[in-house]
């Protein structure tokens, strides 16, 4: 027994030690939502919720404080909501608060432009846009992207389909801006794995109401005609960013197909099905914590604060410029839930993760599909690999 003590004393005075050593880390860290004007919901279920992105930011918080405890390391997270015209102001609050680290959930075009009036000295953690321009051309060193690419999301799908056979897409996209760059994701996924696009069209949005009956009975008497004397196809793909069109899609097409993409069979992130891989006991500290269930954006965020804890834990500072040299390297890796450690990809800031195809009920299956390889990583098959990014910011 004095043997035992003695190993147990010797255990606690190292935990201590190595606590002195960080003690007394204070770690802020930002949320910021910009809200945007929203279609109407279809149906309750489509609802947004108020805390939307926040409820994983408290989650996240509550996670890091727990590890944080046995080190010295205190967390505090503050949120702000603000339309796209307040964004910048809202910013400028939190960096005159002293923030370095702040996690967005926006558009491309904003998400750019705060990175950007942030400074270099700021790190900014990208939760939402999924534009395929913020990781080549566009990316900027100071901005980390915790949330999937359209490229990776395309390729998640195209996988999958060119797995179950399904090399003939017939590729719907709608008419907004960011429908078109969804639309160049598939194409780019189709020649990446060998697809053939047989047949293109575009949905007009014309601004139509979605939730009366009347747009309901027009959408649904356009789309069988709209869909009418295609090429022979195995698959619908479709591109529809702005949500105007796709969820009527399914079981309104002229010929019977499956769909994947915006609708039927969709990538994202996470969702409320996921119980592998100790899923479960994330659902349900969620749940508990917020009384509704997970979203993408949330997990999003929790991903992102975890980013921060995880590297905190490790450098033992709270100094923005170490975190991001210390989860750019080789020595990172996060356990988030997905049956692999995530790790970012060095040249251009994107968190390497598994997609998760789900069809509103389940998870049908999870890419990288079994049989496509890397010589660095399968997660490196979806998105831009070092080859096809031109982001010259992290060089």
């Amino acid at each position: 027994m004095p043997r035992v003590y003695g190993l147990l004393l010797a255990g606690l005075m190292a935990l201590t030690s190595g606590a002195g050593a960080a003690w007394a880390v204070e770690v802020r860290a930002g949320v910021l939502r910009i809200d945007y004007p929203r279609l109407a919901p279809i149906s309750r279920f489509d609802i947004v919720p108020d805390d939307l992105g926040f409820a994983g930011a408290a989650l996240g918080e509550e996670d890091n404080a727990s590890t944080g405890r046995f080190l010295g390391h205190t967390y505090a997270i503050e949120t702000a909501l603000a339309p796209p015209e307040a964004a910048d102001a809202a910013l400028d609050e939190m960096l005159a608060d002293g923030l370095g680290l702040v996690v967005v959930l926006g558009r491309g075009e904003d998400v750019v432009r705060l990175a950007d009036r942030a400074g270099s000295d700021v790190l900014v953690l990208n939760a939402a846009a999924q534009e395929t321009a913020l990781r080549d051309a566009a990316c900027r060193a100071n901005l980390l992207h915790v949330v999937p690419s359209n490229a990776m999301m395309a390729d998640a799908v195209a996988q999958f389909a060119i797995w179950k056979n399904w090399d003939r897409w017939f590729l719907i996209h709608g008419s907004n801006p960011p429908d078109r760059a969804l639309a160049d994701a598939y194409r780019a996924a189709a020649r990446k794995f060998g697809a053939r696009i047989v047949e293109e069209r575009e949905f007009e949005d014309t601004g139509g109401s979605r939730r009366t009956d009347t747009g309901h009975v027009l959408v649904q008497r356009q789309l069988p005609v709209f869909t009418q004397d295609a090429r022979d196809h195995d698959v619908v793909i479709a591109a529809d960013a702005s949500d105007v069109f796709v969820p009527y899609l399914p079981f309104h097409l002229w010929e019977p197909r499956p769909v994947l993409g915006s609708a039927g069979l969709r990538p994202n992130t996470f969702n409320p099905t996921l119980e592998a891989w100790g899923a479960t006991q994330f659902q349900t500290r969620f749940e508990a914590l917020t009384g509704r269930y997970v979203r993408p954006e949330d997990y999003q965020v929790w991903l992102a604060l975890r980013v921060i804890g995880e590297a905190v834990t490790r450098t033992g500072s709270a100094d923005p410029a170490t975190i991001r040299e210390y989860v750019l390297g080789e020595e990172f890796e996060l356990a988030a839930f997905k049956g692999v450690p995530v790790t970012f990809r060095p040249w251009n800031g994107q968190l390497r993760q598994p997609v998760l195809l789900y069809d509103g009920r389940i998870n049908v299956s999870v890419s990288p599909q079994d049989g496509f390889l890397h010589q660095r990583s399968p997660l490196d098959t979806m998105g831009l690999d070092a080859p096809e990014s031109d982001c010259n910011a992290f060089e």
